[in-house]
């Protein structure tokens, strides 16, 4: 792994905030069933994703983050687990959650959840990313979060795919979007500007979510940060 001077990356002005197993295949075999790419905005956070799970399930998502920058400041390497326990809510599609994000000294309180629809660890993985963010460049969260939100509404990129998934592939959306890389302010993020985000979903798969990556990397190939949550079938 490639390390990169944290001062030469992360070092920001003097103001406190910025202004203002599953896997992927990329093959047309097979599609969602719509031809027409949702919004992206529309596909992660207002479906009702919970609705394919049945009471009594647990969903398990492995995490991983790390970072090559010198003297660590996204913290040490982490492989973790979230946990999902869902049980009936007031409405068909509605689940209350109960959440076990990641475990011992990496323990984080989220949750629980009621009668929620949809599936609450696309939000619970862009917070606790947006609050990584925010820390390490003394950056404002709000505007972080406001960038990663307009990036997905204006300038993502929906594209039809395929996962596999019990032994077989399932049609899946993947969607795309690099949300400072044209940010006005982006020399302030002293190279993490790149940062590319990437969801994939699919209705064959319990929850919905399949994968999310937040990957930044430095022009020659040095790993600023790789972020990444991903569905585990069967894990129970």
């Amino acid at each position: 792994m490639k390390f990169v001077p944290l001062a030469a990356l992360l070092m920001l002005a003097a103001s406190p905030v910025l202004a203002e197993g599953t896997s992927t295949v990329e093959t047309p075999a097979m599609t969602p069933a719509s031809t027409s790419a949702p919004n992206a905005s529309d596909l992660l956070f207002e479906k009702p994703q919970m609705k394919n799970v049945p009471p009594g399930t647990k969903l398990t998502y492995a995490y991983l983050r790390r970072s090559g920058i010198s003297k660590g400041p996204f913290g040490p390497p982490m492989d973790d687990t979230i946990k999902l326990g869902v049980e009936p809510g007031k409405t068909a599609d509605g689940r209350d959650i109960r959440v076990e994000m990641f475990s011992g000294a990496n323990r984080f309180p989220a949750g629980p959840f009621e009668d929620m629809p949809g599936n609450p660890v696309m939000t619970l993985f862009l917070e606790h990313h947006l609050m990584d963010m925010a820390r390490v460049l003394s950056a404002n969260p709000r505007y972080i979060k406001n960038a990663i939100r307009k990036g997905l509404r204006d300038n993502a990129t929906v594209t039809p795919t395929t996962v596999d998934y019990q032994g077989q592939k399932v049609p899946a959306w993947r969607v795309e979007t690099q949300p400072f890389v044209d940010d006005r302010m982006k020399e302030r993020m002293r190279g993490l500007e790149n940062i590319r985000y990437t969801f994939v979903t699919s209705d064959a798969v319990p929850g919905e979510l399949v994968s999310i990556e937040a990957q930044s990397k430095t022009a020659d190939g040095g790993e600023l940060l790789e972020e990444k949550l991903t569905y585990v079938p069967n894990a129970g």
